[in-house]
């Protein structure tokens, strides 16, 4: 099979769209935006920012965890391990804070975020408009 040939369907995985996989596609896409925007606050710890996204977003956003997140913020630079505590319950607690580069990050992607919504919305208020003509759907494989 060549490298740029499409997948067969049948050996796709199918998936039925639905409002929940927008959801997880949508968490995917601002986890980034939000962990930056609560360091951008105060240094936390992880655990400390996945409740935090909760209780900010009335529990519509939660994350089961954020490490890969940070990890991959840490790797760019854009966060750094601020400072550890020990928990009461002896369990060493990692302290993150943003960096400048981070902060800077984190404008650019707060702009690209509201530049899409943005222009999404203007579409939904947008009057219907005439497309043109729908073509006939085909009932056999073109030659």
């Amino acid at each position: 099979m060549k490298k740029d040939a499409p997948v067969p369907t049948a050996a796709r995985k199918k998936k039925k769209a639905s409002p929940s996989r927008f959801q997880v596609s949508m968490k995917k896409a601002t986890t980034e935006m939000l962990t930056l925007f609560l360091l951008r606050q105060k240094p936390m710890y992880t655990y400390e920012m996945i409740q935090s996204i909760e209780q900010l977003s009335g529990g519509v956003i939660s994350f089961h965890n954020l490490y890969l997140a940070t990890y991959r913020l840490q790797d760019d630079k854009y966060i750094q391990e601020a400072y550890q505590e020990l928990s009461e319950d002896n369990r060493t607690r990692i302290y993150f804070s943003i960096t400048p580069e981070g902060s800077q990050y984190l404008d650019q992607l707060i702009q690209e975020y509201r530049t899409f919504t943005q222009t999404i919305e203007d579409i939904f208020q947008q009057e219907p408009i005439d497309l043109g003509e729908t073509p006939p759907l085909l009932t056999t494989p073109p030659e």
